[in-house]
């Protein structure tokens, strides 16, 4: 099912694998034998918590508390979400069985402990040779691990589900998830050479250390898991020897919705099966995939929120690339029968010339674009004017910018900067005013039309990585190969397309269909009532013995009267048979002081006195309210003053 939703977001997977194969166990129980052959695990006894009523150790998800850290409640056993601290388990201050609820005891038990001190030299050399290419994050998080001391850790938990010791003298004991899950990656790897039919021991060519061989292994992630492929993993892969390690670990920060952190157990944020449910269609699969890139948390927290969900949407998607698209197709199929027009006469040497050009470009590495723009030689002028020059120079820099943050995994900074050959080209379509010019001078027209023809390919390509089935189309609808990573699509080498004139005079380019449709306010409204009607805090319960503080009793009304200058209160005094009291209740609206004369209803008798308009209001009668805004007294059924109500 998750495989299917990715699907449909045009996310492919060489292997879809599962840390709950039989291949990932045996994976687990190889390691785990050659870390006992190697004299890497050491039998100790550690007292772990224990549920007497559930009759089971608590693994660490089944146990929560303070966080002995930053003393926020709701931490987990071994680890705080809120402050990132790590701990042994029993040092969790309150802890609460998950299970029962109830504080479990203290119990000894026998694990096998992984002496990770011995990699404490060789990962801090890892760590050290990646201080130029890593993110603040990575690098401050690994340190302040290794800066405390790599101590022994647990390699195993007492559990009956998980992936068993592989020794007789472990019963009941699984490998601890810190040091199985992570091989899933190699088990995965397995996965893939079982399913393409290839050698037992293909995976060791991707896994093994490369030899002159251009290969990098890269760890996408959330800042949660940087120590997991940082430090537990590498630790791992280099007890084996000779294994790749990780070549960059781009962590993220943590993305959050409308204020909070998303949580599948309370249904808060934004699950791509409701989603695809909700906006359906490719086109809607990219907008999503846009706005969560313009808003990746790459250094610090950020917010995804439907209101801005929806300026991504209408302001940027369907405002700029969306526009200038529309506008070219439009213009073509109006007055160029919806072809790449031909040049002609001075214009004709034009795709030369541009070719020329973005080599003169590529010589050096220019400070600023506007350098880049004042350096570019007379000759080239004869035949591209102003806006030319400023339109090809922002297709070049924006092209050579966009890579390099991708290269940097800065995927947040190469998306602002494909928008922003969007926004050169919507201005140049503006600057040039090719609806003027196909009358004054058709030539120039022409010349205009076969560069936004050029540009709106360009934008194919370089939005390919971001919004893939919009790229597709762009691509369709200009005749050309797409560039969205398939096996069909253009090869490693399309994104030095994106800087010249590919598609050749005459080519047809058909209109897409609308590529970003934008979203009404309406829409969002709604889905932004319906995720806070979902929320709303549920009513605080209340013990019995909160209630029976409440006395209830049977009162007779034997006097009402309207308060000066108020339209709401009734002065009523009622009889309570042991005595007579005073209430102001806010009826005057619903009933008329001589129509309540004689009435017995329902007060509260314990209350304590209120004044109201300068009157002391010694109770408080009981009414109920009806769907329409009406107001009615609660009348009992027995006429009996002073009767105990419960």
């Amino acid at each position: 099912m998750n495989e299917q939703s990715f699907a449909g977001f045009g996310m492919s997977f060489d292997v879809y694998s599962r840390t709950s194969l039989p291949t990932h166990h045996e994976t687990a129980r190889e390691f785990f034998l050659d870390w006992l052959q190697k004299g890497l695990l050491i039998e100790k006894e550690e007292p772990q918590f224990f549920d007497e009523s559930a009759n089971m150790f608590l693994p660490d998800r089944y146990v929560e508390g303070i966080c002995p850290n930053c003393k926020k409640d709701g931490a987990r056993g071994d680890q705080c979400d809120s402050c990132g601290a790590t701990y042994e388990q029993t040092a969790l201050l309150s802890p609460k069985s998950v299970i029962s609820g109830k504080t479990p005891i203290v119990k000894s038990t026998k694990h096998w402990y992984f002496k990770m001190g011995e990699f404490q030299h060789q990962l801090e050399e890892y760590i050290e040779s990646h201080a130029k290419d890593w993110k603040e994050n990575v690098l401050q998080q690994s340190r302040s691990w290794l800066k405390q001391g790599l101590n022994d850790r647990a390699a195993t938990r007492d559990m009956d589900w998980g992936i068993k010791v592989p020794i007789d003298d472990a019963k009941g004991k699984v490998i601890y998830v810190w040091f199985e899950a992570v091989l899933g990656y190699i088990s995965a790897t397995k996965h893939w050479a079982q399913n393409n039919g290839l050698d037992e021991h293909a995976w060791k060519d991707w896994w093994s250390e490369p030899k002159g061989e251009d290969r990098n292994y890269v760890a996408f992630l959330g800042k949660d898991n940087i120590v997991f492929h940082t430090l537990i993993f590498p630790m791992l892969l280099m007890s084996k020897g000779d294994m790749i390690l990780p070549q960059y670990v781009p962590a993220n920060e943590f993305l959050n919705f409308e204020g909070k952190k998303f949580s599948k157990s309370n249904n808060w944020g934004i699950f791509l099966r409701d989603y695809q449910h909700d906006f359906p269609g490719e086109s809607n699969a990219d907008i999503l995939r846009y706005a969560l890139a313009t808003n990746l948390p790459e250094t610090k927290d950020s917010d995804f929120t439907w209101k801005d969900f929806q300026a991504k949407t209408n302001n940027e998607l369907a405002a700029i690339p969306g526009n200038f698209i529309n506008r070219v197709t439009q213009f073509l199929t109006k007055n160029f029968e919806s072809k790449v027009p031909n040049l002609e006469g001075a214009f004709a040497k034009l795709p030369e010339h541009w070719k020329a050009l973005m080599k003169f470009f590529d010589q050096q590495l220019w400070s600023t674009k506007e350098e880049m723009i004042g350096a570019i030689p007379d000759s080239f002028k004869d035949i591209l004017n102003e806006h030319d020059c400023l339109l090809l120079a922002s297709l070049h820099w924006g092209m050579q910018s966009t890579a390099q943050h991708y290269r940097a995994f800065r995927l947040r900074d190469a998306v602002m900067e494909t928008m922003n050959i969007a926004r050169s080209a919507n201005k140049y379509f503006n600057d040039a005013e090719p609806w003027k010019s196909i009358k004054s001078n058709p030539e120039d027209c022409a010349k205009t039309m076969f560069i936004c023809s050029q540009v709106v390919y360009a934008l194919s390509i370089a939005f390919a990585p971001i919004i893939p089935h919009s790229a597709k189309m762009i691509a369709d609808a200009c005749g050309a190969e797409a560039c969205t990573g398939d096996h069909n699509s253009i090869g490693l080498n399309a994104w030095y397309w994106i800087s010249q004139p590919v598609l050749a005079q005459g080519t047809i380019i058909q209109q897409p269909p609308i590529l970003f449709s934008k979203l009404e306010d309406s829409v969002i409204e709604e889905k932004i009532a319906s995720m806070e009607q979902q929320h709303q805090p549920a009513e605080e319960l209340i013990s019995i013995e909160d209630f029976k503080k409440v006395k209830l009793r049977t009162a007779k009304i034997i006097e009402a009267e309207a308060v000066p200058k108020s339209e709401k209160l009734v002065k009523l005094k009622v009889d309570l048979g042991s005595e007579q009291r005073q209430i102001l209740a806010g009826i005057a609206k619903h009933y008329t002081p001589e129509s309540l004369i004689g009435k017995t209803i329902v007060i509260v008798a314990n209350l304590k006195p209120a004044k109201l308009m300068g009157m002391e209001s010694q109770g408080m009668l009981l009414a109920a309210n009806a769907e329409d805004g009406s107001l009615g007294l609660v009348i009992p059924e027995i006429d009996i003053i002073g009767s105990e109500v419960r």
